[in-house]
C-alpha cells in the first residue's frame, strides 16, 4: 500500500497548470516620490497547478507545489521575475541609498569575540568593521602582539565562504575548521598544523549538524551520505546520520564509523569528549527538544557504547567529568532544569545526586572554569550568572553591568582567568576578562561604536496575552520619547524551540532608534524564557498561544501611545517567520509592515525537506488528524484569503537555505499576490549565494537591512533624515 495512504494522506495530481495574476495596484501614499506614487505594480504571473492532497477526507489545494522544485528552470525563472519586480520598486525608494550609506557607517567599528584559549594561546575573532567575515587571529598572552590565523575572507571573491565550527587537538598543535559555502548548513572541514599555519590535504565532506571533537590523532565529527547524483542537496530529506572518526593524514574513505543507527533513519548523533578527553559522549536526538545519552570511558579502553540515559523525554547535557562521575544538566524531574551528578555503571534516576537544585529562574548553562562552576540562568528575559563551588554550594552572584545578555564563557577547568560578553539592546557587545578566585571584573575589549547610549533607554515592562498569561516585553527608544501614537515601532518575535530572546545589541538598530523609532521585543512563549514549561505552552495544540501573546504585544504598544497600527512593523526570522505569517493573516488590521524571514510557513508540508521533520516536537505533524486540523487552522499558506487588505510585506529568503527551504516562502508570496488586495505591496526578495543566516557575508547584511527598512519607513509614510549623526 502507498504510505502516504497508510498515514492518511492521498494525492491528486493534474499536472495541467493554469496562469493567475493578481490585480495591479496602484501606490497613493502622499508621502511617496512622484515617480512611483502614479506608478502600477504588476506582479509577475505565477503558473497554477491542480494539485490537491486529500487529508483525511478534507481536500486541501496546493497549487504552487511546483516551486518546491528549487533548482527546475521554471522556479529559476520566477525568481528572477519577482526579484526585478522587488528591487524595481526598492530603487524608486528616495532615500534607500541614503540609508544604506548611513547603515554602512554605523557599521565600521572595530569589533571582537570572546577569547578563547587553547595549548599555548588566546585566540580570538575580530573584524575591522566591513570585513564580510571576521578573522581569526592568537596571541601568547593578553598583551602581546596578535598574529593571523586564518582569514575566512580569502576564501571567496564575494565573501560567501564562512568559518563553522572548529576543535583543536589537545596540545594545541592542530585546529580541524568547517567552511560553509553560501550559506548552506552543509560543511566541508579542514585541517591547519597551527605551528606553521600550513593547511594539510586533509579533506572531510558532507558534514551537517555536527561538532568537532578532536582526540589523539584525528577527531571525531557528524555526516551524512553524499546526495545522489542529480539530486537536490539543498532540499532533499536528511536521513541516517553517522559519527565517524577522522585520522590525520588519511583520506575520507578511510574514516572510521563510529555510531549509526540503521533503523531509526530520523535520529542525529553527535560525538562529544570530556575537557579530560576521559568520556566519549554520543548525543543522540530525534527532534530539537529531548536527548539520549550513550558513553565510552576510554581510559579504560571500553570499546562499546553503554547506555547513560535511553529516552528522548528530557533534554540533557553532560557538563563534565568528576572523578569518573558525569555532571547532568537535565530538566528531567526540573522543567527549570538541575544539576545532577551521575555515576555511568549505575545511570538510574535513583542514584542520581542532585548538586544544583532547581530554581525560581531557569537555568540556562553551566561552564566549569578555575575548579568552580559558573552558572547562567534567565531571570525575566535577561542573563544572571552565579559561581558555586563543584558541590553546590553557592559562592556569589558576578555583577553584571546592568539588564542585558551575557554569554560565552570561555575558559579551562584549571585556569582562574576567564572571559565572557555582555550586551543590551543599548549596550554594545563588551568582552570581560573575569578571575575566578578573586572575582576581580574588567573591560578586555570595547567596541568604538557610533553610538551614544546615554541618549537612549530600554525598559522592560509586562503585559497581559489574551488567556491572561503575563508576558515580559523589552521597549528601547529616545529618551523624552512622546507617547502621541505616531512613532514608528519594530515589533520583533521569535516563540519557539525553547530559545530565548534575551537583549542583545544590533547594529542595525541604531539606524532605527537614532531617527525616532521605537523597537520592541516581545518574549512570547515557545521560548525558553522561564523553562520548559514555557516553551511547551508554546507547541504544538498550544502554538496559538504564541501567536496570541505577539498579537497582545502590538495591541500593548499601540494602547500605551508608543505607536498605532499605521506605524507598527513586525518581524520574525525562521520559526519568528511563522510567527509573522501567522499573525498577519490573523490580524491583517493591525500592522502596516510584516516581514517574515526564512519563514516556515507551509505547515502541513515542513517535515518533508531537509531536517523539517525535527520540529514536530514543537509543531506536531500532518500526518495526525488531530495535529492536521490544528496546522491547517494557522498554517499561513493556507490562511491567506480572497480579498483581504494585507500589510506591506516584504518576504525575505535565500536560493541556498537548506534549513527551511525557500519553497515555503515562494509558496507564501505567490498566494499573497493572488490574493490580496489593497494599495499595499506584498514582495519577495530572494538572496543568492546566501542561506538561512548564519556566516552571510557583511556586504549582503548591509544590503538586505537597507532594502527591509526602506520597505519599511516608506510604506509607514516617513522620510529618512538627512542630518548627519557622526
Amino acid at each position: 500500500m502507498n504510505r502516504k495512504l497508510q498515514l492518511g494522506i492521498s494525492v491528486m495530481t493534474i499536472i495541467v497548470l493554469s496562469s493567475c495574476n493578481s490585480d495591479s495596484i496602484k501606490k497613493k501614499s502622499s508621502n511617496m516620490d512622484s515617480n512611483v506614487e502614479n506608478a502600477v505594480l504588476n506582479y509577475p504571473k505565477t503558473a497554477k497547478g491542480e494539485t490537491v492532497d486529500d487529508y483525511f477526507g478534507v481536500p486541501v489545494k496546493d497549487p504552487y507545489r511546483w516551486l518546491e522544485d528549487a533548482q527546475s528552470e521554471a522556479t529559476s525563472k520566477w525568481v528572477s521575475s519577482q526579484n526585478e519586480t522587488t528591487f524595481s520598486y526598492l530603487e524608486n525608494i528616495p532615500f534607500r541609498n541614503a540609508l544604506k550609506e548611513r547603515l554602512k557607517r554605523i557599521w565600521n567599528y572595530e569589533r571582537f569575540g570572546t577569547p578563547f584559549k587553547e595549548g599555548d594561546y588566546y585566540y580570538f575573532f575580530r573584524n575591522s568593521g566591513l570585513q564580510n567575515q571576521s578573522v581569526m587571529y592568537r596571541q601568547k598572552d593578553l598583551s602581546s602582539e596578535p598574529e593571523l590565523v586564518i582569514d575566512p575572507n580569502t576564501f571567496s571573491e564575494d565573501g560567501t565562504t564562512a568559518l563553522s565550527g572548529r576543535g583543536f587537538s589537545k596540545d594545541g598543535k592542530y585546529m580541524a575548521y568547517g567552511l560553509s559555502e553560501g550559506g548552506s548548513d552543509w560543511k566541508t572541514i579542514k585541517v591547519m598544523d597551527l605551528d606553521s599555519k600550513k593547511v594539510l590535504s586533509d579533506e572531510v565532506k558532507w558534514m551537517k549538524f555536527s561538532g568537532i571533537s578532536w582526540y589523539k590523532d584525528g577527531f571525531y565529527y557528524s555526516r551524512y551520505d553524499k546526495p545522489a547524483e542529480g539530486s537536490d542537496e539543498y532540499s532533499q530529506k536528511n536521513e541516517f546520520h553517522k559519527v565517524y572518526y577522522h585520522k590525520l593524514g588519511t583520506a575520507q574513505s578511510e574514516d572510521k564509523l563510529i555510531y549509526q543507527d540503521t533503523d531509526n533513519g530520523n535520529r542525529n548523533f553527535n560525538a562529544w569528549l570530556t575537557e579530560d578527553q576521559r568520556f566519549l559522549m554520543i548525543y543522540a536526538s530525534e527532534s530539537t527538544s529531548g536527548n539520549a545519552l550513550f558513553y565510552k570511558d576510554l581510559v579504560k579502553g571500553e570499546t562499546k557504547f553503554s547506555p547513560l540515559i535511553t529516552t528522548f523525554d528530557h533534554d540533557n547535557w553532560i557538563i563534565d567529568n568528576q572523578e569518573g562521575k558525569l555532571l547532568l544538566l537535565t530538566n528531567d524531574g526540573a522543567p527549570n532544569k538541575r544539576l545532577v551528578l551521575v555515576d555511568p555503571k549505575n545511570p538510574s534516576k535513583s542514584n542520581w545526586k542532585t548538586i544544583i537544585p532547581e530554581s525560581e529562574n531557569a537555568l540556562e548553562s553551566i561552564r566549569t572554569i578555575g575548579g568552580k562552576l559558573v552558572v547562567n540562568y534567565i531571570k525575566d528575559a535577561a542573563s544572571m550568572v552565579k559561581v558555586f563551588n563543584t558541590n553546590g554550594k553557592e559562592v556569589r552572584e558576578v555583577k553584571l553591568p546592568g539588564i542585558g545578555t551575557s554569554g560565552s564563557f570561555s575558559g579551562k577547568k584549571k585556569e582562574d582567568l576567564c572571559f565572557f560578553n555582555f550586551t543590551s539592546y543599548n549596550f554594545p557587545n563588551t568582552i570581560y576578562s573575569y578571575d575566578i578566585k578573586t572575582s576581580e571584573m574588567k573591560v578586555f575589549k570595547s567596541p568604538q561604536v557610533k553610538f551614544d547610549s546615554e541618549k537612549f533607554e530600554t525598559k522592560r515592562i509586562f503585559y497581559k496575552s489574551k488567556d491572561g498569561a503575563k508576558i515580559p516585553m523589552y521597549i528601547t527608544y529616545k529618551k523624552g520619547l512622546d507617547l502621541n501614537g505616531n512613532n514608528p515601532t519594530w515589533l520583533y518575535g521569535y516563540g519557539g524551540f525553547n530559545i530565548s530572546i534575551k537583549p542583545g545589541f544590533n547594529t542595525k538598530n541604531i539606524l532605527w532608534l537614532e531617527n525616532g523609532g521605537v523597537y520592541a521585543v516581545a518574549n512570547i512563549r515557545g521560548g525558553g524564557e522561564y523553562g520548559e514549561k514555557w516553551h511547551k505552552a508554546g507547541t504544538k495544540l498550544q502554538k496559538q498561544n504564541v501567536f496570541d501573546d505577539f498579537i497582545a504585544a502590538a495591541e500593548y504598544l499601540i494602547d500605551k501611545g508608543y505607536t498605532s497600527s499605521g506605524k507598527l512593523a513586525i518581524e520574525g526570522r525562521s520559526n519568528g517567520g511563522l510567527l509573522v505569517g501567522a499573525c498577519m493573516t490573523q490580524r491583517p488590521d493591525l500592522f502596516k509592515v510584516a516581514l517574515p524571514a526564512v519563514g516556515v510557513l507551509d505547515m502541513l508540508r515542513y517535515h518533508q525537506f531537509t531536517i523539517g521533520r525535527a520540529w514536530a516536537t514543537d509543531y506536531g505533524v500532518s500526518e495526525d488528524s488531530i495535529q492536521f486540523k490544528n496546522l491547517l487552522g494557522y498554517s499561513p499558506v493556507h490562511n491567506i484569503k480572497e480579498g483581504v487588505a494585507y500589510p506591506a510585506t516584504m518576504v525575505t529568503t535565500a536560493d541556498h537555505d537548506d534549513r527551511v527551504v525557500p519553497a515555503h516562502s515562494y509558496k507564501f508570496i505567490s498566494t499573497l499576490q493572488e490574493n490580496h488586495e489593497g494599495i499595499n505591496p506584498v514582495l519577495i526578495r530572494v538572496e543568492t549565494s546566501a542561506g538561512h543566516g548564519a556566516g552571510k557575508s557583511t556586504e549582503k547584511r548591509i544590503e538586505e537591512i537597507a532594502d527591509i527598512m526602506s520597505f519599511t519607513l516608506y510604506n509607514m509614510g516617513e522620510d529618512f533624515p538627512l542630518e548627519e549623526k557622526d
